[in-house]
């Protein structure tokens, strides 16, 4: 898989004209959700450099990632005569990224595309790394496949107007990212007023986060070992976020939050990780995200969704845990009485 370039610009306009004069293309598209278009598209839509290219719309929100939208993105390109030698521009946040970039590698068998993320979440996870997709079935992220953008270019001035939840729920990816690399990363994150946060220092937070990210998917991009590890949190994540759809949908890096205290609860009964770092990260989670509120009504339902998680094998239900900060253990197994301990501990822990 071809490296993608991860650029952070000091002129978003001058850095995207380069961007593009590397890829030369026939015709050019944006691609932007309702909400992107109205308030992200007018930043660029002045650029000299889209003079020229057609928008292509789809609808907000998780509930339309969906093959409808794939769909539609599809007969666009189809309409205004896309051919191989296409290029799409996805601004947004990750659901326009992992569905844009899904959309493009796929059309004409592919065409290539640059991502702009518009969110603190697509960029430090979503538009980095490869990872495209869309939910089908209820299951977030069910159909998909690997494929680079040429291009991330991540300028925190759409941050300007993020709301709190949003912000949120992209520093759930960069808490994973400290977890999952150095001491001094996660304290950091840790002490770091995300409330009201100081733009150049999150830029670059930004970058170290994106850093980490890189490393492991430069290592193995196709998820064969390493990678896992950018899954600490996701396997009962996903299982929440998948389970909310059904009721009242809840921002990805929520789910992950979530997914943290139970997966890190885990790490600590079988794998020794530290349980003042434990508790310490999950007094942060549970400061700023709150919790889902759920029973043990509710645990036959995540556990048969945790089982369809990409990383099982022979029918266990694996984790990424942590022996320690930075200390990855992939590949873990627990059993149903431990994953419900541990689901116990995130209902009533503190």
């Amino acid at each position: 898989m071809e490296k993608q370039r991860l650029i952070f610009p000091q002129d978003l306009e001058q850095a995207l004209s380069e961007e593009l004069a590397l890829c030369p293309h026939d015709r050019l598209f944006v691609l932007v959700d309702e909400t992107t278009r109205e308030a992200c598209l007018p930043v660029v839509s002045s650029f000299a450099c889209l003079a020229e290219a057609a928008v292509i719309t789809i609808p907000a929100g998780d509930q339309h990632k969906s093959l409808d939208s794939v769909g539609h993105v599809w007969a666009e390109l189809q309409r205004l005569g896309a051919t191989r030698h296409s290029l799409m521009v996805s601004l947004g946040g990750g659901m326009v990224t992992d569905l844009g970039g899904f959309a493009a590698s796929t059309f004409k068998r592919g065409i290539r595309f640059i991502n702009i993320p518009t969110t603190l979440l697509a960029m430090v996870d979503d538009s980095v790394g490869g990872k495209t997709g869309f939910n089908f079935g209820g299951l977030k992220n069910e159909v998909g496949v690997f494929c680079n953008a040429q291009s991330v270019v991540i300028d925190t001035t759409f941050l300007r107007t993020m709301d709190r939840e949003n912000m949120l729920s992209g520093y759930a990816e960069m808490l994973k990212h400290g977890l999952i690399s150095t001491e001094a990363m996660w304290a950091e994150l840790l002490s770091f007023d995300i409330e009201a946060p100081a733009l150049a220092g999150l830029q670059r937070m930004i970058a170290d986060s994106v850093a980490v990210k890189e490393r492991i998917v430069l290592e193995d991009p196709l998820e064969q070992g390493l990678r896992k590890a950018l899954n600490l949190g996701h396997t009962v994540g996903h299982a929440f976020e998948s389970l909310a759809l059904g009721r009242k949908p809840v921002l990805h890096g929520y789910a992950v939050a979530w997914g943290l205290v139970c997966e890190l609860y885990l790490s600590c009964i079988k794998c020794g990780f530290p349980v003042d770092r434990m508790r310490q990260t999950v007094r942060f989670v549970f400061d700023h995200y709150g919790r889902m509120p759920i029973t043990c009504d509710d645990y036959p339902a995540l556990l048969q969704l945790m089982t369809h998680d990409k990383k099982n094998t022979a029918g266990q239900i694996n984790f990424t845990l942590l022996g320690g900060i930075g200390d990855l253990r992939i590949n873990q197994t627990a059993t149903r009485g431990e994953i419900e301990e541990a689901l116990d501990f995130y209902r009533e822990g503190s």
